[in-house]
């Protein structure tokens, strides 16, 4: 009878493999905690100050000019806090990596974000002049308000019960931006990016640690 050809592996090395696999099982299961909810409350405080401000504007390339880049100091903002946030809870590893959830979190997220650039540049038509007045006043507020809802929900279904919640307001207040004839789409986005945000905020600070 052969000898076998290669020895078994050692038991502390078959005992580290399925302790490295258990982890990694677990983490993919975890839930993403590190929303960051002083976060989301700046970033609705500058959403609730963007939206007098647009609705003031003589032009519609002002209006617009007003609300990306209201966009961009929050995607900063929050994108800050949130660094700061999984960096608090790991602070003591030297090397800090995005864990699963975190990844999960962030590819639910991102690509809708991506989507409503994609199609506002799109409708906007820079190769043509003017602006409709009805973009302003319904399709933009509606496709941005549902779009971010669309990544807040689906990011949300690797975090907290919390974040799916807010993702819904937010395709609620989308939906009425499109379809009712008597919304202003300067309130409903102060009402969502603004006092939405804020609301959850608050509470998922309180509730899990900044």
């Amino acid at each position: 009878m052969a000898a076998p050809t290669s020895s078994p592996p050692a038991l502390h090395d078959r005992a580290l493999q399925d302790l490295s696999f258990i982890r990694r099982t677990m983490e993919g299961a975890a839930s993403f905690t590190d929303v960051p909810g002083w976060g989301l409350v700046g970033v609705g405080a500058l959403a609730l100050l963007a939206a007098p401000v647009a609705a003031s504007q003589s032009s519609a390339e002002r209006w617009v000019a007003v609300w990306v880049s209201t966009a961009v100091l929050a995607a900063i903002a929050g994108s800050w806090t949130m660094w700061r946030k999984m960096r608090r809870r790991v602070r003591d590893q030297a090397d800090f990596t995005l864990s699963v959830p975190a990844r999960k979190f962030l590819l639910g997220f991102w690509p809708s974000m991506l989507a409503g650039a994609v199609l506002t540049a799109a409708l906007l038509d820079p190769f043509t002049p003017g602006v409709d007045a009805r973009l302003l006043h319904r399709t933009l507020p509606g496709l941005w308000l549902l779009l971010y809802g669309v990544g807040v929900t689906t990011a949300g279904a690797h975090s907290i019960r919390a974040v799916p919640l807010m993702g819904g307001g937010f395709l609620g207040l989308g939906t009425c931006a499109l379809f009712l004839p008597f919304a202003h789409g300067d309130v409903l986005m102060a009402l969502g990016f603004g006092v939405l945000q804020i609301g959850f905020g608050v509470y998922i600070a309180r509730r899990y640690g900044g």
